[in-house]
C-alpha cells in the first residue's frame, strides 16, 4: 500500500479521504455528465418534433457531404490556427529567453494585454483591421506590395490571421514556461561542438520545449475549434463551422436532435484532436 502511494505521489501510510473530492465529483456529474446525457438522448430522436425515436438525425448528418465537409473545415481552421501560433511563438519565446529582466516584464505585459480584453471587442477590432479599407490592406497598397484591396473578410485566410492574434497567448504561456526551464548548458554544447543554429534549434530546443507546445497546442486547437464569435463575425455567413451550425440548427430551425448530433460531433472532434496531441507527446519522451 506504502508502494502504491508512492508510485502514486502520495504520503506513504497516508489514507486519502475522498469526502473531500465530493464537491468536485457533484459538480462534475450536474454540469457535464448529466447534460451530456441528455445530448445524447436528444440525439436518437428521429424527428425535430422530438415524437418518434431513430438513428435519422444521425445518418442524415453523416451522410450528407455538405456536414462532412463542415468537420473536415473545423478541424482544418484548428490546424491552422496552430501552425500559425507556433510559427509565431517560438521566435518570440526565444527573444523573451535572451531577454534582460525589465525586457521580460515588458513582453509578459504585452502578451498578457489581451487576455485582458474581452474576446468580442478583439474581434470586431479586427473587423476595422482586416476590411477592404482597413489598416492591413491600406499599408500593403502605401508599401505597394498590392495594387487592389485584398478580400480578408469572410475568407478562412483572415479568420486564422485573427484567431493567431486571439489564441497566441494560450501558445505562448506554456512555451515561455518550459523555456524557461530549459538548461542553456545544453543549447551552448551544441553551439561549441559546431552545430548551426537551426541544427540546435531543432535538435536541442525543439525536443526540450516540446511538453510546452503540445500544451499550448492542445489550448490553442479547442478554443480555435470552438470559437463561436470569431468563426461568425469574421468568417461571415459564408464559413460554415460546426459552433454555427450548432447555433443555427438549435435557435434558428429548432432542430434539436440534429443540433445534439453536431454537438456530439463538435465534442469528440475536439477531443480526438487533444488526444492525437498527447500521443504525439508520448511518442516523443520515449523516442
Amino acid at each position: 500500500m506504502a508502494a502504491a502511494a508512492a508510485a502514486s505521489g502520495g504520503v506513504p501510510g497516508a489514507r486519502v479521504d475522498w469526502r473531500l473530492a465530493a464537491p468536485l465529483g457533484l459538480t462534475y456529474l450536474a454540469f457535464f455528465a448529466a447534460p451530456f446525457a441528455i445530448l445524447l438522448g436528444i440525439s436518437f430522436y428521429a424527428d425535430a418534433e422530438q415524437t418518434r425515436l431513430g438513428l435519422d438525425s444521425w445518418t442524415k448528418f453523416y451522410g450528407d457531404a455538405f456536414y462532412r465537409k463542415v468537420i473536415f473545415d473545423t478541424l482544418k481552421l484548428g490546424v491552422f490556427a496552430v501552425l500559425a501560433t507556433t510559427l509565431l511563438a517560438y521566435p518570440l519565446a526565444l527573444v523573451f529567453r535572451a531577454s534582460g529582466p525589465r525586457v521580460q516584464r515588458l513582453l509578459i505585459f504585452i502578451i498578457l494585454m489581451p487576455l485582458l480584453t474581452s474576446v468580442v471587442i478583439r474581434t470586431f477590432a479586427w473587423i476595422v483591421i482586416l476590411a477592404r479599407e482597413g489598416v492591413l490592406n491600406q499599408t500593403l497598397m502605401g508599401l505597394g506590395l498590392t495594387a487592389t484591396p485584398l478580400n480578408l473578410l469572410q475568407t478562412e485566410l483572415g479568420l486564422v490571421i485573427a484567431l493567431t492574434q486571439i489564441e497566441m497567448p494560450l501558445m505562448l504561456l506554456p512555451l515561455l514556461t518550459i523555456m524557461n526551464q530549459m538548461d542553456q548548458n545544453l543549447v551552448d554544447a551544441s553551439r561549441a561542438l559546431g552545430a548551426s543554429k537551426w541544427r540546435t534549434f531543432f535538435r536541442v530546443i525543439l525536443p526540450l520545449t516540446l511538453p510546452g507546445w503540445i500544451a499550448g497546442a492542445t489550448l490553442v486547437f479547442a478554443s480555435a475549434t470552438t470559437a463561436f464569435i470569431s468563426q461568425s463575425v469574421i468568417g461571415g455567413a459564408r464559413l460554415v463551422y460546426l459552433p454555427s451550425l450548432i447555433w443555427q440548427q438549435s435557435m434558428v430551425v429548432y432542430n434539436w436532435p440534429f443540433a445534439a448530433v453536431a454537438s456530439l460531433t463538435l465534442l469528440f472532434t475536439v477531443l480526438a484532436g487533444i488526444m492525437a496531441l498527447g500521443w504525439l507527446g508520448r511518442f516523443a519522451r520515449t523516442s
